[in-house]
């Protein structure tokens, strides 16, 4: 057996094969882009790498679109005959086995595969990266805390992934609004791992809940010669920039880096779309044009209307329909969810029937009108389900929101706002909602009395 510097253990002779798989390890765990031809050049040196294989299948699962599932399901069923084939290690057998969850949907279970691994073994920084992964995708925030909690304590400095270690732990800290541990323990990561983005990433997080809007600038600033050589990563922190100048009020700024460093070319990876969408909605609802640059993503969405790999996606895709007045689009979205909701089989139809289905429904201008309050509230509070991060979905509960006070339901628009200020300190979008709820109640009269 041999192990690599990150605790990975090979049931290969073959040293070549577990150099190049360690240096994609650190890619994976870098959020750099050349993680692929490094797994390509370890399966060169030993075909049936169980590392190897399950990794590149992870990287299929995490692109979360429809015509990767099938690429999934064979690295998983080659993974698997691979263990078959030789006494395989623990951590091969928990990569494959969870590879063949997570190809069929099972995200969690697949998770609750490298959690179990990390109990025999809570150094292997690839499972823990992974579990950790898979929860953020599929909205577990919980298992996400309790994940990286319950073997943190078991690292150290002289440990390499330490630092990545410490990053994923802070990023589940401070998605549990504790913010003060998080950019502490991202900051103490950092220093023993300065690649490590997602810690960096936290810290973002951190100084946009707390309102310390000049803070995350200056220190995406700081920090982008780190992150300039990541992988689609260097858009999302884009992202983060843009939203900070957004809640500044510097518009210009933002749609600057909307254009050059947001969106600078036409991809179709669901995470470089949600960074788009959710930008130019927050926009949108606040009055400014954004019609020009959503009719680039229009047609993203309607390839993506009958994609119900992922809802989050799903549901960035239908706000797209939305905001180009595609009624068509709209409608077939809200099938393409339902459908998934009524499969009744994998995590993504549980998040479909618990919240995605109603919520597609808001959206879509589908809402109830009178005594909708709780329902408001309700979803707000289920919209953690739905995978990505507080500040990405805070784009859903901004929506809600609008629409309730639209609504004239005050009740409902203020349960969302208490839901919202708990995780993120901004009061002007408050001041909006609270002048649309009283619009919304003057239309109700007009219309009750019509």
């Amino acid at each position: 057996m041999l192990t690599d510097r990150y605790n990975g253990e090979h049931s290969t002779s073959d040293r070549h094969a577990v150099e190049a798989f360690e240096r994609a390890a650190f890619e994976f765990l870098a959020h750099r882009p050349g993680a692929g031809p490094l797994l390509d050049q370890a399966l060169e040196h030993d075909s049936d790498h169980v590392s190897s294989v399950a990794l590149k299948g992870f990287g299929s699962v995490l692109l979360a679109r429809k015509e990767h599932v099938a690429t999934a399901r064979i690295f998983a069923a080659r993974a698997i005959a691979a263990v078959g084939a030789r006494p395989a290690t623990g951590g091969e057998r928990a990569l494959a086995a969870a590879l063949d969850k997570a190809s069929r949907g099972e995200w969690l279970a697949a998770a609750d595969i490298l959690q179990s691994r990390l109990v025999d073994q809570p150094l292997d920084a690839v499972a823990l990266k992974l579990a950790h992964g898979l929860r953020f995708l599929a909205g577990d925030q919980d298992g996400m805390l309790a994940g990286t909690a319950s073997v943190i304590n078991s690292w150290s400095p002289s440990i390499p992934g330490y630092g990545f270690a410490l990053g994923c732990h802070a990023f589940a800290l401070e998605e549990h609004g504790h913010y003060r541990a998080a950019e502490q323990t991202a900051k103490k990561g950092l220093s023993f791992e300065p690649a490590d983005v997602w810690g960096l990433h936290a810290i973002a997080h951190v100084h946009t809940m707390e309102g310390r809007y000049d803070d995350g600038i200056a220190w995406l600033t700081q920090t982008s010669p780190v992150w300039a050589s990541s992988n689609n990563f260097t858009f999302h922190l884009s992202w983060h920039i843009a939203l900070l100048h957004f809640s500044k009020g510097e518009i210009g700024r933002a749609l600057e880096l909307y254009d050059r460093e947001i969106r600078p070319g036409l991809s179709d990876d669901f995470r470089d779309i949600a960074n788009a969408v959710s930008l130019l909605w927050r926009m949108r609802q606040q009055g400014i044009d954004t019609r020009e640059r959503f009719a680039e993503l229009h047609a993203f969405a309607r390839t993506r209307a009958q994609d119900s790999t992922l809802v989050f996606a799903s549901l960035h895709h239908l706000l797209t329909m939305k905001a180009c007045g595609d009624c068509a689009g709209v409608k077939e979205i809200l099938h393409t969810i339902n459908r998934l909701a009524d499969r009744q089989t994998g995590d993504q139809s549980s998040i479909a029937s618990d919240v995605g289905v109603e919520l597609a429904r808001v959206i879509a201008g589908l809402t109830p009108n009178a005594g909708a309050h709780a329902e408001f509230g309700r979803l707000a509070r289920m919209t953690s389900r739905i995978g990505g991060s507080n500040e990405q979905r805070d784009v859903f509960l901004r929506t809600l929101a609008l629409v309730a006070a639209d609504d004239g339901d005050r009740a409902g628009a203020e349960s969302v706002l208490a839901i919202r200020h708990k995780l993120k300190r901004e009061t002007h979008f408050a001041g909006i909602v609270a002048i649309r709820i009283e619009k919304g109640i003057e239309s109700q009269a007009v219309r009750e009395v019509a």
